[in-house]
């Protein structure tokens, strides 16, 4: 395991991409926690910031009452820590339910500050290329609950997304979500006590790696879904992370797909092809450490791929896993099984190449129409097939490795 902040790249090009990012004409706005009109000063330097701007965060609690947008290209949202004394823009008050702060702007930076309590989504984008998360907290201070917001950190429609060293906690869907995007990175992060610690959702080309997913419903998701623009997702790779103790009851409202998520899941792939899954360390999850499914709910999207194809589980280190499955029937399988299951669970549809040395059951229903009420479980040798070659690492332009270092 090899948790990193650092990344060495040379320095002239360092300097290159700090002059890029901060022209001669750039200038800092800096806005006070402790101002009586913080709420609209903030609002006012995101909207008068120009590009190359620096809109620094005072150290201190800013007691929100409104969210915040900004649709200004090249500027850093940069506060003063994301812990105590930190800047920490608190939306308790909220009087909305939209987003803490929406980002509709290419080549933005934010770093180093906390949105607490959102009645929607903590920091969402929408259509920002180039965007950098780092150092950030999003955070339901009162834990699990059905009545927070969905999404921590959320960034959607995208192309080149870097979430780096974040933590989110109490997100009602996803604490780590990036949707319908291209070109992703997401690593050294916390995900604890969400629905889904970290989802990657109808997207392609995503590096998923060195981060910490416990005490969620499920760890760590890669789906696909019908009924949406971007549809196809693949080319994943989960690496080199920490899944273990998936054990918080599902606290999604109903209706949403992932209040279909199993409590007890470390890693699911659903309906995604090319995801690699390798150099994880897995343990205490109740359900299964890996599960590996079609998707089998009703939809009328007639160009949807519903099933898990090249899928391929290597190299991972597994703990106890399987002890309390929360799937329909999972308590008799693991009560006819000596009272657990394998740590690794596949539908039987699509297909995968399993490498570990650990247990696989097979539902064995391949056809994604089947009820799962008919499911046949047996164990399942998937270390037969051979594995599609291997992904390429995920490349972000060094301008924006370069603003995290």
């Amino acid at each position: 395991m090899r948790f990193h902040v650092l990344r060495h790249h040379a320095a002239t090009l360092c300097i290159a991409a700090a002059l890029a990012a901060h022209p001669a004409a750039a200038k800092v706005i800096s806005v006070n926690a402790a101002t009586p009109d913080a709420n609209e000063k903030l609002q006012e330097a995101l909207i008068l910031a120009e590009p190359g701007d620096i809109v620094q965060l005072g150290a201190g609690v800013w007691n929100l009452t409104d969210g915040l947008s900004l649709d200004v290209a090249n500027v850093t949202v940069r506060g003063a820590g994301a812990g105590e004394g930190g800047s920490i823009l608190d939306f308790t008050g909220q009087q909305g339910a939209g987003e803490g702060l929406l980002v509709t702007s290419d080549d933005v930076f934010l770093t180093n500050f906390a949105v607490l309590n959102t009645k929607g989504d903590g920091i969402k984008s929408k259509g920002a290329d180039r965007i950098v998360y780092h150092k950030l907290r999003v955070e339901w201070t009162a834990g699990p609950k059905e009545s927070n917001g969905a999404y921590g950190i959320y960034p959607v429609e995208s192309t080149d997304v870097l979430i780096d060293s974040v933590f989110v906690r109490g997100a009602s869907d996803a604490g780590i979500y990036v949707g319908q995007s291209k070109n992703i990175v997401v690593r050294d992060s916390i995900a604890t006590e969400n629905v889904a610690g970290i989802e990657i959702e109808n997207s392609y080309d995503a590096d998923v790696h060195d981060n910490i997913a416990t005490k969620n419903t499920g760890g760590i998701l890669v789906f696909d879904l019908p009924s949406l623009p971007m549809q196809g997702g693949h080319n994943v790779r989960v690496f080199d992370n920490i899944v273990n103790d998936n054990s918080t009851p599902n606290f999604a409202p109903k209706g949403n797909i992932v209040a279909s998520v199993p409590t007890g899941t470390g890693v699911l792939v659903m309906a995604n092809r090319h995801v690699e899954i390798f150099d994880n360390v897995f343990a205490d999850n109740g359900t299964a450490n890996v599960m590996i499914v079609g998707y089998r709910y009703e939809h009328k999207d007639p160009k949807y791929q519903p099933l898990p194809r090249a899928i391929v589980v290597r190299g991972n280190q597994h703990g106890k896993a399987g002890y309390a499955p929360k799937f329909p029937g999972g308590d008799q399988i693991a009560a006819a099984m000596g009272g657990s299951i394998p740590p690794i669970l596949w539908d039987g549809a699509g297909d995968a190449v399993v490498l570990d040395p650990v247990g696989v059951l097979s539902l064995n229903l391949p056809d994604v129409k089947t009820p799962q009420s008919e499911a046949k479980p047996s164990p399942a040798d998937l270390s037969k097939g051979t594995p599609p070659a291997a992904l390429p690492t995920i490349k972000l332009p060094d301008a924006m490795e370069a603003k995290v270092r």
